[in-house]
């Protein structure tokens, strides 16, 4: 059980974290969109993987990492959120290079995927007879839309990451002033 006045904080959890069960279907659905329409053996292939799966990766190791630095957590948050937009581009290259569509924020195929996004226990299942069924184009606008909602989560998270950090402090002001009441001069 963790207090307020334990050093190392309560950490982890991650796998409840929206942001990091968006990235995962993110990730699953970038290594199926790969599989179908991207060259395996090229280098877009592999920089389209790696980059979905640093986005759920760092959110994982930024929780792990929270109990004893926040500051860590919001590094590692922020480069998962790098990820996500690199991939972003990835993929709006890939419509931009083959004159395919993509599709406006309010389209009513982007509402349409906003709204599975609101269901509850959400997983790649999802969207699976989706991604795993449609034309490329189709694929690539759903994994866009699917981004920006993992964007937004991961946005989210660390405008409340840096508010803890600025109300809270971290490990290293946490121990030095635990150590002063200690000692009596704190």
């Amino acid at each position: 059980m963790h207090g307020k006045d334990d050093l190392i904080r309560a950490h982890g959890g991650y796998r409840d974290l929206k942001s990091f069960q968006m990235s995962e279907i993110v990730f699953d659905g970038t290594v199926k969109f790969c599989e179908r329409f991207v060259d395996r053996f090229s280098r877009t292939t592999d920089q389209m993987v790696q980059a979905a799966r640093s986005g759920r990766q760092n959110i994982a190791e930024g929780s792990q990492v929270s109990g004893t630095s926040r500051k860590f957590e919001l590094k590692l948050v922020s480069v998962a959120r790098g990820s996500l937009e690199e991939l972003l581009l990835d993929y709006e290259d890939f419509l931009r290079q083959r004159d395919l569509k993509k599709w406006t924020k309010d389209s009513k195929e982007a509402l349409f995927v906003r709204k599975l996004g609101a269901q509850e226990n959400r997983t790649y299942s999802t969207y699976r007879s989706y991604l795993e069924t449609r034309k490329a184009e189709v694929c690539a606008n759903i994994m866009i839309c699917l981004i920006h909602q993992a964007n937004y989560l991961l946005d989210q998270q660390l405008k409340q990451l840096e508010a803890d950090f600025l109300e809270k402090g971290g490990f290293t002001e946490r121990l030095y002033h635990s150590r002063r009441r200690k000692r009596g001069d704190g």
